[in-house]
């Protein structure tokens, strides 16, 4: 509160302008951005996927726009977090890469911006940008309600012995022996699942809020393994049961694996069911996506199901099995039901397209474009970016960027050599150019030089190192 007050106390330092006049409530639309967890580019039916069902979600696809180009802000947790609620790229946002740091006071998010057109505004999952008593707790940084995982360590474990309601715990019934410092662990005895815990939360904040406008923020953990769960016994999977895959000949991992996938569609379902039942699917906008890649953890085999579909790598690569992710939007009545983009757009791309489409004239620094010309079928409005950029400080570190049908991959970041590949004739990024290109390679060094930041935190390190690759075939 103290941040907004400071905002409001010197209107001429304001970073936002009042909502238009031409924008009355009645135009403004709800907001529910949902994101899955390490859920891959092929996990879903609308996407490819043969052997997993995903009805609901395909569902979204079939009654809205699917996009074939868009990306994670990160190819992992935490900093794809930080892009999507701030607006700024991995070279420019404060959290770059996973660890325990906190947004700031001087943070601005994507729920301040909201609040400022008179949303309610509510995050239900992961949260993983602030910790306890700390100033990036998400009731710090815009958001009237949270329910759900502060630390993503604690969010490994489905069955914890809390969640954490605003800024307070909540005791649940599961046992953890030897629970770690975040709340991490295997539990012994589980009652509490936390996913139907977020799904209870997600309705009753969907129903407390049926005659107000509002932003809901579902980062659901599925289909993201327990990764100390895979340490002790190999099977990082974690759901009630495996429902139609029971009787599978599959392992039991891929089986959970399944599962999970499939209990998030069904909650993405019945959060459609609960706005039909209020009459406010009409004026709501859905989006919904990942925050990276698919994973190989838990006993997962990636391969098996064709989880990243024609894109090379996985989570931590920055090919892009690592970042190109599903989104799909349904706003009927505005975006044509069944229809399809090949806009290059990504999470960064969310503030602003949030802002217009609440009808504030956002001027706060970002990174984005608002993608909304394109979602009302307006292509010819529709301003589109020089280039899409991620760096990464994990093994050895490293940069990537898009622009057009190039993509451009340097490790180690800084000096390490480019790789080029035009991902239009080749989205498996399997046939590198940069000798064949050596001008468009130039100017991509510049471009990376532009786009990185240099910050205290985060600073590269390693050595060039053999490429490694992680491919679905």
């Amino acid at each position: 509160m103290k941040k907004l007050a400071l905002i409001l106390s010197v209107i001429s330092c304001s970073p936002f302008v009042a909502v238009e006049a031409s924008k009355t409530s009645a135009d403004r639309p709800n907001i529910v951005y949902i994101m899955a967890d390490d859920l891959g580019y092929g996990d879903l039916g609308c996407y490819g996927q043969k052997l997993i069902q995903t009805p609901h979600i395909d569902r979204l696809a079939k009654r809205g726009m699917r996009f074939t180009d868009f990306y994670a802000g990160s190819t992992v947790c935490a900093p794809s977090r930080c892009v999507l609620m701030t607006g700024l790229h991995t070279g420019h946002c404060y959290i770059r890469g996973n660890g325990k740091d906190n947004l700031r006071p001087e943070d601005v998010t994507v729920a301040e911006v909201l609040k400022r057109a008179d949303y309610a505004t509510g995050q239900i999952g992961k949260w993983g940008l602030g910790h306890e008593g700390s100033t990036g707790l998400p009731t710090r940084q815009g958001f009237d309600f949270f329910y759900g995982y502060l630390d993503q360590h604690h969010a490994h474990l489905y069955y914890p012995t809390f969640l954490v309601k605003n800024e307070n715990r909540v005791k649940l019934r599961n046992i953890v022996p030897d629970e770690g410092k975040w709340g991490q662990g295997v539990a012994s005895k589980k009652i509490d699942y936390s996913p139907a815990l977020m799904m209870k939360e997600t309705l009753g904040f969907i129903d407390a809020h049926k005659d107000e406008r509002f932003f809901l923020y579902l980062s659901y953990t599925l289909p993201h393994a327990n990764n100390e769960a895979t340490r002790k016994t190999g099977d990082g999977t974690a759901v009630p049961d495996h429902g139609i895959y029971k009787d599978k000949k599959w392992t039991k991992q891929n089986k959970g694996q399944a599962a999970m996938i499939t209990y998030l569609d069904q909650m993405v379902g019945q959060v459609v069911k609960r706005l039909e039942a209020h009459g406010l699917d009409k004026n709501t906008v859905i989006f919904f996506t990942s925050d990276n890649g698919p994973h190989s953890e838990g006993g997962n085999d990636f391969r098996f199901f064709d989880a990243n579909g024609p894109v090379s790598g996985i989570k931590r690569a920055l090919y892009d099995g690592g970042i190109r992710v599903p989104m799909i939007v349904q706003w009927p009545g505005r975006v044509k039901a069944g229809s399809t983009t090949q806009l290059m757009a990504g999470a960064v791309d969310f503030m602003a397209t949030a802002a217009e489409i609440a009808g504030m004239k956002l001027d706060v620094p970002t990174d984005g474009i608002s993608f909304l010309p394109t979602l009302l079928g307006k292509n010819e409005q529709q301003k589109k970016h020089d280039y899409l950029y991620w760096e990464f400080y994990e093994q050895g570190s490293k940069q990537a960027l898009r622009a057009g049908k190039w993509k451009a991959v340097r490790r180690p970041m800084i000096t390490g050599p480019i790789e080029l590949y035009d991902v239009l004739e080749d989205i498996a990024e399997k046939k590198d150019l940069a000798k064949r290109y050596p001008e468009i390679v130039s100017r991509f060094e510049r471009k990376f030089t532009e786009a990185h930041a240099p910050a205290k935190r985060w600073r590269p390190s390693g050595r060039p190192r053999n490429r490694v690759r992680t491919d679905s075939r």
